[in-house]
């Protein structure tokens, strides 16, 4: 294969390859660029609208400078006659007015009216997702940032639980949202934009699931050792089956603790209680693990809640997420960490 003749095809074979990974990042989890809810459509459209005006823009000005190195005169030679050295200051001349307008025009002229269109198209969205009065009061669920987990608290409903957010769909919700230690930051990409949690503020986000659905959620502003690892769910149900969850819940709070005085109970109140805590027991401690069971992820997303997860999580959280305020267990065997897993299991 002639080497000159194979570089068009290495060019655009290599533009492909770039192209799909580039688009690789569009979609999935956290991909802003698949919105389920009004907050986020307006974000993607914002988004797509700068990469078109951003691309047109690229493609002019390289064109333009294309022209200008194809179009560009040879050098001036002292040996050229007279007349042919006046015509050549003519056409530079020319050239330093037509490069003057361009100056004005590309520099100063389209940047402005690029901008001014933009932010035209911008502060109304923004506008749109400020946690304005509705006719009807949004659902308000408050959001405290932990090192490295999430406490979510419905303050009408009296609930109280971690890293997994329940919501109705097609309806509003804003989160209040706040740092119990560091700066964090409350991000659901498919729902809308990120708002910081700041320690000693509360900040208002309004976000709505148009449907049913499942949505991850990060902290998107680095907090520590496991910022990466301080994830959540938000779980979008139908109104009916909201209130379903909601109800349940309730009755679960008003339930008395099963097996209260259990030798597994024991082991809880003597080395999870002043970092947990579970309704209807003296733990107030951290994280509520009354409902744990019903999780589908440990340690803010760290590790699958499935078969002997919550065991290996108890045995091995050092490793799985090093740093994390939760003591070692190593001094438990294996049967009693299985005794208090099924004590904690009965209190759904």
């Amino acid at each position: 294969m002639h080497p000159l003749r194979d570089k068009p095809r290495v060019g655009l074979f290599t533009f492909a390859v770039t192209a799909v990974a580039l688009l690789s990042g569009c979609e999935g989890s956290q991909s802003a660029l698949q919105p389920a809810g009004p907050a986020a459509q307006d974000i993607a459209l914002l988004w797509w609208w700068m990469l078109g005006t951003s691309a047109v823009i690229v493609f002019a000005v390289v064109g333009l400078w294309l022209y200008a190195q194809f179009r560009r005169p040879p050098p001036a030679s002292s040996e050229q006659p007279a007349p042919e050295q006046a015509g050549m200051r003519h056409t530079a001349a020319v050239d330093r007015i037509i490069a003057r307008r361009w100056l004005i025009g590309g520099g100063l002229i389209l940047p402005t009216v690029t901008m001014v269109v933009l932010l035209a198209f911008g502060i109304p969205m923004g506008h749109r997702m400020l946690p304005l009065p509705l006719p009807e009061a949004p659902l308000r669920i408050e959001v405290t940032g932990h090192q490295w987990w999430w406490e979510v608290h419905y303050p009408e409903q009296g609930i109280t639980t971690a890293n997994q957010i329940h919501i109705p769909a097609g309806r509003p919700v804003d989160f209040h949202l706040a740092s119990a230690d560091v700066i964090h930051a409350f991000w659901v990409p498919q729902l809308g934009g990120k708002l910081d949690m700041i320690p000693g503020r509360t900040n208002v986000l309004r976000l709505q699931a148009d449907a049913p659905g499942r949505f991850r959620g990060q902290c998107a502003e680095f907090c520590g050792l496991q910022h990466a690892r301080m994830r959540f769910t938000v779980e979008a149900l139908p109104e009916e089956a909201f209130a379903q969850w909601v109800a349940a819940r309730q009755a679960d709070e008003a339930r008395p603790v099963r097996d209260a005085g259990a030798p597994s109970a024991q082991v809880f109140e003597a080395h999870c209680s002043q970092c947990h805590s579970v309704a209807g027991t003296p733990a107030t401690g951290g994280p509520d693990l009354r409902h744990l069971h019903s999780r589908t992820l440990l340690g803010a997303g760290t590790l699958r809640h499935d078969g002997d997860g919550l065991q290996r999580w108890l045995r091995e959280h050092q490793h799985l997420k090093p740093g994390n305020h939760m003591p070692a267990h190593d001094h438990l065997d294996d049967d009693t960490l299985s005794a208090l897993v099924d004590w904690l299991r009965r209190q759904q």
